[in-house]
């Protein structure tokens, strides 16, 4: 009896170890959960749609793979409709409802910004793609730029076109700037200041625009009476392709025009515009002259499916992106071995993280440490046709890194619409 009650009792024992064990052995055999907010619709869907299906392909190769540590990935997201006030509940919800191991960044200054705030409540490592020193005024330790903007992060979207711009003889000597009142605008348009006072321009126009605006013409009808040589715009999307067509339709010319405009760099906006977009000398972050076969075996996944998903069909703005900055997150995971945020974020500041897009190191803001910006002149663009998009055959890397140059900027800016 005594035996068979010591048997009752190593069996009883046995099964509540087993239930205690039981969620922490399911645990280890779910997917590692990575989430993150997208502009899957409004003004940055564009993008944002575009760098979403970069991840997707991601997940999806890294699953082929084996995960990571040695668990399959699964990333989980929700459209933050290109509204920033949605942003701070999608990653509460994330984090405290979903219960996600890593989160990424929204695409996007403005959607980014507003993220900051829960993520550092919950001190989680976090890489944004694509905004533009929004760590200048959290100074957090955790997070890191996906954006190729090096280290002086606001001059860097304009630096390249006051330089070309510097270069020309005659030198323009007046420059004229308009913005939206968005974090992104401000940002950039607080460095294209530094630019104009570092080559000696002299400020004739300085002035924002509300975010929502949709009629361009009152703002380009100022920019002609200011009168000035060069226009240095800061802009989002929507205000791109407004601004483009308004600057056409009125006949404006100044000597030179462009800067840090959001949205030229998307397949469907340049062939809304078409030839209109002649002459524009504006930043990229990447072009066809830079492809590596890295860069080649993604794009010919994601152009195979861009069809079908309904997204830009070329996916060379954040199709690439959106796909490498998972690849630094992955990076980190595989260096440390951990899905601890310190430990992610120590390894990141230490290690460079290699890329589709070449290999990244982070300086201690969590911005890169070397500039990959571009600026490149529109040119000899006709109809809508997509092809004449797929190189180079449309567009001069005017100034950049050394190396990636590829021709002289047609100047004044009326030449090259000729």
């Amino acid at each position: 009896m005594i035996h068979k009650m010591k048997s009752l009792a190593w069996l009883a024992a046995l099964a509540a170890s087993a239930l205690l064990a039981s969620p922490a052995a399911a645990q280890n055999n779910e997917p590692i959960k990575i989430g993150f907010s997208m502009a899957l619709t409004g003004p940055l869907a564009a993008n944002g749609k575009q760098a979403l299906l970069g991840a997707k392909i991601w997940e999806e190769e890294m699953n082929k793979k084996g995960g990571l540590l040695g668990r399959q990935v699964k990333i989980v997201y929700y459209d933050d409709q290109s509204n920033p006030s949605t942003v701070p509940g999608i990653y509460t919800k994330l984090l405290d409802v979903d219960k996600v191991d890593l989160v990424i960044g929204p695409y996007a200054t403005a959607m980014i910004a507003p993220a900051m705030p829960v993520v550092i409540s919950k001190k989680k490592m976090f890489i944004g793609l694509f905004g533009l020193a929004v760590n200048s005024k959290f100074k957090y330790d955790r997070y890191f730029a996906m954006i190729p903007s090096g280290p002086d992060t606001k001059p860097a979207f304009t630096a390249g076109f006051f330089d070309a711009a510097a270069k020309q003889n005659p030198k323009p000597t007046t420059v004229a700037m308009a913005w939206s009142d968005l974090e992104f605008s401000k940002n950039a348009c607080e460095g294209a200041r530094e630019n104009a006072k570092k080559h000696g321009f002299k400020v004739v126009y300085d002035k924002s625009y509300p975010g929502n605006t949709t009629d361009f013409t009152p703002i380009v009808r100022a920019l002609q009476s200011a009168n000035a040589d060069v226009v240095a715009l800061c802009s989002y999307p929507l205000d791109a392709v407004g601004m483009t067509l308004a600057i056409n339709e009125l006949g404006y010319k100044p000597k030179m025009v462009g800067g840090a405009m959001v949205g030229l760099q998307a397949t469907v906006f340049k062939q809304k515009l078409g030839s209109a977009l002649n002459g524009i000398v504006n930043y990229e972050t990447w072009v066809p002259a830079q492809a590596t076969d890295s860069t080649n075996a993604f794009l010919k996944i994601y152009q195979s499916r861009a069809g079908a998903e309904g997204v830009d069909p070329l996916g060379y703005y954040l199709g690439t992106w959106g796909y490498a900055y998972l690849e630094v997150l992955a990076d980190a995971v595989n260096g440390t071995k951990s899905l601890d945020d310190a430990k992610l974020a120590e390894w990141l500041h230490k290690n460079p993280a290699k890329t589709i897009m070449g290999d990244i190191r982070f300086g201690k803001d969590g911005e890169w440490t070397t500039s990959g910006m571009l600026q490149v002149q529109y040119h000899d663009i006709k109809g809508n046709g997509l092809d004449q998009f797929k190189g180079m055959d449309t567009q001069t890397v005017v100034s950049g890194p050394p190396g990636v140059k590829t021709g002289k900027m047609i100047y004044p800016y009326e030449k090259a619409k000729q």
